[in-house]
């Protein structure tokens, strides 16, 4: 039969995030303003993120994905129950038909089927549900690690910082490794947030997040 999996939607784009000096108080705009012999023009510190995976790799979002895995497993089981049913009256219709009516056949025929539409509508409903989930758990991260980036780039004197993640439109082509802030973003995140890393495999590697509330 016809199997229904679920997958949830992993879409996060950053904008570029440039830090201006502002205009000291009591001055005239700078359009405004003669050119001085004496200005400067800060000296230009770019730095690179790959911010869709920096919110992925942080602790809290882990721990978010994990706890949404458990909320939706009374609905996985569901479905797997539904699921079962279904295999099971079409291999006992598929068994026994030439020992059956025809009217027995078709009333057994129209249970199959209305178990079928149901499955599609629960499912449809369970990924819609989980995806509406997911996506307010990958907004709500994905905003204090912008925010903790733009201090952090600060902080550190970055004048631009350029998303180099996995888009449609790649925008970074080439950055030495020096440029990359990403893993010391994820650090200073769950540093702050105190959460702890997931919990470790055998092999010592973290569950990897697996957005998916059911598949069948």
């Amino acid at each position: 039969m016809k199997r229904l999996f679920l997958s949830a939607l992993f879409l996060v784009s950053a904008t570029a995030m440039v830090a201006a000096g502002q205009t000291p108080a009591g001055t005239r705009p700078a359009a405004e303003q003669k050119p001085s012999a004496s200005a400067t023009v800060p000296t230009a510190k770019v730095a690179v993120i790959a911010f869709q995976a920096a919110v992925a790799q942080t602790n809290e979002f882990q721990r978010d994905v994990a706890d949404l895995q458990k909320k939706y497993d009374p609905t996985r089981t569901q479905l797997k129950s539904l699921s079962d049913q279904i295999d099971a009256l079409t291999k006992q219709l598929q068994t026994n038909s030439a020992t059956l009516t025809d009217a027995e056949r078709a009333s057994r025929a129209r249970t199959i089927d209305e178990k079928k539409k149901q499955l599609d509508r629960d499912s449809q409903d369970a990924q819609s549900d989980f995806q509406a989930d997911m996506q307010q758990t990958i907004n709500g991260v994905a905003q204090k690690v912008g925010v903790l980036m733009t201090d952090y780039a600060q902080k550190h004197g970055y004048t631009l910082v350029l998303d180099a993640g996995e888009q449609q439109t790649q925008t970074v082509l080439y950055a030495v490794p020096a440029m990359d802030i990403t893993k010391a973003v994820i650090e200073a995140y769950n540093q702050k947030s105190g959460i702890p890393a997931p919990a470790q495999q055998a092999g010592g590697e973290p569950d990897a997040p697996q957005p998916q509330p059911a598949a069948h």
